[in-house]
């Protein structure tokens, strides 16, 4: 009932919305579009059948005219070689590059928790997350270890759905430096050995084709403290591009 009345309130009121969920406390996306410019069809699989939704809701697909738009929650890679980890992870992945693929012939926007951090700059403290491990399990292959997100082997699959995606970082493109402050997009429980410790594992990743209009990509959460987190462990990453033709901007937020 609160949700319904904070959604005919301004400024929601303005936006049409739309939901892929599994149950009221886990995983799920949604979608807010202005109603001024809906999108021409709306999915929620990756083989783009409209009334399929994904496992848990990971994945809502807009095609408007010019582009597509792609929010997903993206599955942790967990810690062990298990149907519900790593494999379940391999899978989305392989899904994942075929979809970018054979989605080339209009521009995509990808967005949402993508549960990788693709390099060494895009955590706190590399050190920590690539010995870290649970109740001591050491996975058969060494690439497996470390931090679910920040294991060698999801990083390389990672670069090779930019590679074959031809997608750029939207937020790595404008922010070459490390950024201890505000250039994370995750933080661990500020009590414990977690504290301080960071992850920028939300994204805007954009065709090449687009790359040239990305105007501003910022994360909005800054400090161990956790300012601008407005409760959870993930904050606000923000996307602005120029129309075509060097007209307004548009703007877009994954949270």
């Amino acid at each position: 009932m609160m949700l319904m009345r904070a959604l005919s309130s301004p400024p929601f009121r303005n936006y049409h919305v739309w939901w892929s969920l599994a149950d009221s406390k886990y995983a799920g996306t949604a979608l807010f579009v202005k109603k001024c410019c809906l999108p021409k069809k709306v999915s929620f699989s990756l083989d783009q059948k409209a009334s399929k939704h994904e496992p848990d809701g990971r994945v809502i697909l807009a095609e408007f005219e010019s582009f597509r738009l792609l929010n997903t929650y993206v599955p942790n890679n967990g810690w062990k070689d298990e149907e519900t980890s790593f494999q379940r992870r391999r899978k989305w992945d392989k899904r994942i590059i075929e979809f970018v693929v054979q989605s080339s012939d209009k521009p995509l926007i990808w967005c949402g928790d993508l549960n990788v951090s693709h390099e060494e700059i895009d955590v706190s403290h590399p050190d920590f997350f690539s010995a870290a491990k649970l109740n001591g399990y050491v996975p058969p292959n060494q690439e497996d270890s470390g931090q679910p997100g920040f294991t060698l082997a999801e990083r390389r699959r990672f670069s090779g759905i930019l590679k074959e995606g031809k997608l750029v970082d939207a937020y790595r493109l404008q922010h070459k430096e490390k950024d201890m402050e505000g250039g994370f997009s995750w933080s661990g429980n500020p009590i414990g050995k977690h504290r301080g410790k960071r992850m920028r594992i939300d994204y805007f990743l954009v065709s090449e084709a687009l790359k040239d209009r990305i105007v501003a990509c910022e994360i909005h959460g800054r400090g161990i403290e956790l300012n601008g987190f407005y409760g959870s462990d993930h904050c606000p990453v923000s996307l602005t591009l120029s129309q075509a033709s060097s007209g307004p901007v548009a703007d877009a937020d994954e949270s």
